[in-house]
């Protein structure tokens, strides 16, 4: 009786499931706003190259390159796919529970997934520094890990409301080598423009990502990685649900439900799309939820174009969106606090694809259900994954409720060991 299936390294996938050829109707595409310069023309001076490719390629499967490969590999690919005995004997559910470990990762997350990848994409192009914005901390450190090992610098503009008490994170980043700034900061001319006014300002990833594009514009050297959202993002972490695709096999076993936490997209798109594609191709019968904060409910937004930055640095995007001038409160799971989906993803959701939760913004009721997944199946999880388990262990009491045999599965995104802060004010640990 199994209750752990990992891959060998000579298994992992090496292509990337494209799934935008797929898809139920075509993919809206990035659009200019009436008045402005083209940001769509100014693309090339701001992204790499090769990711601005696979952005829009026409191509199901993209050949992942050996050197990124030997990347995976020295990161700890592949991950494992865990059977919750302990969580589904607590619940007294009929429900089979599976959780995927993207925390067995040197960051802590799924994030060093495309961190790998864009770095070498970069390196290969002659990029010298990368700049990037990071919410909950994880996509930071990852950039500065894979930039670290691909010999490159990294700029990262960091959510002041998560600077300011992230204090280990931050340390792990400045380790790799990485500069970071609290944002909005003093050191680009958008970030000055709303530090002055209040350098207290508690930021949010929209102005986040304005900073680091503004830097990169400026700098021949340096280029631009975002960490979730565009497609190419979403293309790099499907190796997530390739390998639990692998797993499920051993397992003799399928899932009937496919859970994880929501803020850009780039985690739920990579465990959900691999399963998507059967989905779309072969009929297969698979609920889709999106676990996210009253906070951020961006999937219960408004399907239109927006922009993904505060400043109005990027092409608009066909997504679902609560505006990019959105003021939203900071919470412990500051991941899932953003204003817009990725657009695949908002798609999938528009043609009923994809059901989505929000919970409250206390974070009470997520956290609890940490507490029961740590005292049972042992890791802890970082906030935003909270939120898929707190997700899974409902539609497991439901099951308890209804009879059903269902298999649930989520991903774990990340662990939790350098966010016990947030845990503690929100529990009242002390």
């Amino acid at each position: 009786m199994r209750d752990m299936v990992n891959l060998r390294h000579d298994e992992v996938p090496d292509r990337w499931y494209n799934i935008i050829p797929d898809l139920p109707v075509p993919l809206p595409p990035p659009m200019d706003p009436v008045e402005g310069p083209s940001r769509i023309n100014n693309l090339p001076n701001l992204l790499i190259g090769e990711c601005l490719k696979q952005e829009f390629s026409p191509e199901s499967w993209i050949d992942i390159p050996g050197g990124i490969m030997d990347l995976f590999a020295k990161a700890g690919r592949p991950r494992p796919l865990f059977r919750a005995r302990n969580l589904e004997k607590k619940l007294d559910t009929p429900a089979r529970l599976y959780y995927k470990g993207e925390f067995y990762s040197p960051t802590g997350s799924h994030k060093v997934n495309t961190a790998l990848a864009q770095c070498w994409y970069a390196k290969q192009q002659g990029f010298k520094r990368l700049t990037t914005e990071t919410g909950a901390g994880q996509w930071g450190t990852a950039l500065a890990y894979a930039a670290a090992l691909t010999g490159l610098k990294c700029t990262v503009y960091w959510v002041r409301s998560v600077f300011n008490w992230k204090k280990d994170r931050l340390s792990l980043m400045k380790l790799l080598g990485a500069d970071v700034h609290a944002s909005p900061s003093p050191v680009t001319k958008f970030g000055k423009s709303l530090y002055d006014k209040n350098p207290q300002h508690v930021g949010s990833l929209g102005i986040a990502i304005s900073e680091g594009l503004e830097d990169a514009e400026k700098d021949p050297a340096a280029t631009y990685s975002l960490g979730s959202v565009l497609n190419h993002v979403l293309m790099h972490q499907t190796i997530i649900g390739l390998e639990a695709q692998k797993q499920f096999e051993v397992f003799d076993d399928y899932p009937d439900v496919i859970i994880s936490c929501l803020g850009g997209g780039s985690n739920f798109g990579g465990f959900a799309l691999p399963f998507m594609g059967e989905v779309l191709k072969k009929g297969r019968k698979i609920r889709f939820i999106a676990a996210q904060s009253r906070v951020a409910p961006n999937l219960q937004g408004t399907y239109q174009y927006d922009f993904a930055d505060y400043a109005e640095m990027t092409p608009m995007l066909k997504m679902y969106t609560l505006g990019h001038h959105c003021d939203m409160e900071p919470i412990k799971g500051d991941g899932l606090r953003y204003h817009g989906c990725s657009p695949i993803l908002s798609l999938l959701r528009h043609e009923g694809y994809i059901d989505t939760i929000a919970y409250p913004g206390d974070e009470k009721h997520v956290f609890e259900n940490a507490r029961l997944f740590i005292q049972t199946e042992g890791w802890l999880p970082a906030p935003e994954s909270s939120y898929s388990i707190c997700a899974a262990i409902d539609e497991a009491i439901k099951c308890r409720e209804s009879g059903e045999t269902k298999v649930i599965a989520f991903n774990i995104s990340g662990h939790g060991f350098l966010d016990i802060p947030g845990f503690r004010s929100v529990l009242g640990l002390e």
